[in-house]
Parts: C-alpha cells; structure tokens; sequence
C-alpha cells in the first residue's frame, strides 16, 4: 500500500472500525487531475478514474468496491449494503463488516460516524446546501442507535477564510439556529466566509452528538495534499472519506 495515498482519521474509534480520506497523490491521473483523483464524473478519463478506484480496493483489503454515490447535495442516506451503485444520495449506512461507505469530496465536508460499540457505521458529504437541509441528522437518525452513542470525524473542508457566501445563505442558517452567527466572520462588501466545521458540529451537538474529532485541514490552502473545487474549478478531481468495519477473522 501506498502510505501517501491516505491520511487516516485521528480518533478513539472501536476496534475493528477503520476510517480514511484519500489525498491527491500516489496515483494514475495525469494534468489538473494529478494524480490519485476518484471522482469518475470529474471531467478526468474515465479508465483512470476506475483504475485509481481499483488502487484503493486492493489496497484496503476490501471485500466489494465502496458504495458510489451519486451526490446531489441533499439528504438521502443509502444502504451501503446494497449492490445498487450510484444512487443518488448524499449519505451511506452499512451494519455488515467488509461493506464501506465511501463520499467524494472537494471542498464539501466529508463527515465519518460509528457508534462507541462499532456496531454501525456512516459517511455524509456535506456541503453547505447539505448542512442546512440536514444531511447529518438524517445520516444519524438513519443509524439507529441513541445519538450519545455515536462519535464523528470532520474531513478535509474549505477553510474559514477562504469560503465566501452570500448573505441569503448565512440566513438559511440562522432561520434554524440563531445561535449559529458565531460561525460567520464579514468578508467583502455583503459577503460573509462561513466555518463549515463549526457549523457542522453545532449541528451535531444539537442532535446530542458530542464526540467529535477532526476539522483541522484546509482543502483549498493544502493543495499538495487535496482537491479544491473552488481552487481549481472544472480541472479538480475528488478526495474519497471511507469507513468501514473489518471482518472478523476465523
């Protein structure tokens, strides 16, 4: 296994949980997309997409290929158990060891649950249209198990100071949570740099989910490390957020 292919989640996760996000090097892709892109709808070569995906299979030890999904920036939270590739979903459960969810990002918040037993675990991909509609509450109610006893991990996410909103959207927020303006700073004229990581871990201690680890990368300022849409616009290729449970040994 390529060591520089993955950066590995920092926190108290059970035994037999395994959780990662993908960086940009160690693989097949050429250009912009540079090198270990797995975004297949990304405008990189398709071939090269699934030959990268191919990489992290092996290199996993994986029993069947993640779930893909095919994200729209809303809600749905698919059954990563299921064969059905590519449905169009924003979030993953799986309860079987061996099936992992996966999300793709670049720029968007990947977020990785499990509960304290490693009975059940989740990935959201949460962009700020996903935060405020609530993909996190309905990834956590969609795990079935009391929310205290889930933990989460925050992915590599644009960085504060370099997320620029509009106005209209910092109201999308505080019409939910008024108590959320702590996470907007004034930028330019009538624009506001929102903090998706505060923002999603306010969301989640609502819902009662107070362990919470991660938020410390920046994927536009580290671009050796990750893929930034905002950055590199059309030429950025996808980071994938994986967790899974490894299957017993005989």
């Amino acid at each position: 296994m390529s060591s520089e292919r993955y950066l590995w989640a920092e926190w108290p996760a059970p035994e037999g949980v395994k959780a990662l996000v993908t960086t940009r090097k160690g693989g097949l892709s050429a250009a912009g997309f540079s090198s270990f892109n797995l975004g297949l709808y990304s405008g990189d070569d398709r071939e090269t997409v699934r030959a990268n995906r191919q990489l992290l299979k092996q290199d996993l030890d994986l029993v069947t290929s993640p779930m893909w999904l095919k994200q729209v920036h809303g809600i749905e939270v698919a059954d990563a158990n299921a064969d059905n590739q590519e449905t169009e979903a924003d979030a993953a459960v799986s309860r079987q060891p061996g099936s992992a969810c996966a999300v793709l990002t670049a720029d968007c918040l990947p977020v990785l649950f499990c509960n304290l037993e490693g009975t059940v675990v989740a990935a959201a991909h949460a962009g700020w249209k996903g935060l405020v509609a609530g993909v996190l509450e309905a990834t956590v109610h969609s795990m079935g198990v009391p929310p205290e006893t889930i933990m989460a991990w925050l992915g590599p996410a644009i960085s504060q100071h370099n997320f620029e909103i509009g106005p209209e959207v910092r109201e999308q927020f505080l019409a939910e949570d008024i108590g959320c303006s702590e996470a907007f700073i004034p930028g330019r004229g009538d624009r506001w740099l929102a903090d998706l990581y505060l923002l999603a871990r306010r969301r989640l201690n609502r819902l009662t989910v107070n362990r919470v680890y991660g938020g410390e990368f920046c994927s536009y300022d580290q671009s050796d490390l990750f893929y930034s849409y905002r950055r590199d616009g059309k030429a950025s290729g996808r980071m994938a957020s994986l967790i899974w449970r490894v299957p017993s040994l005989p």
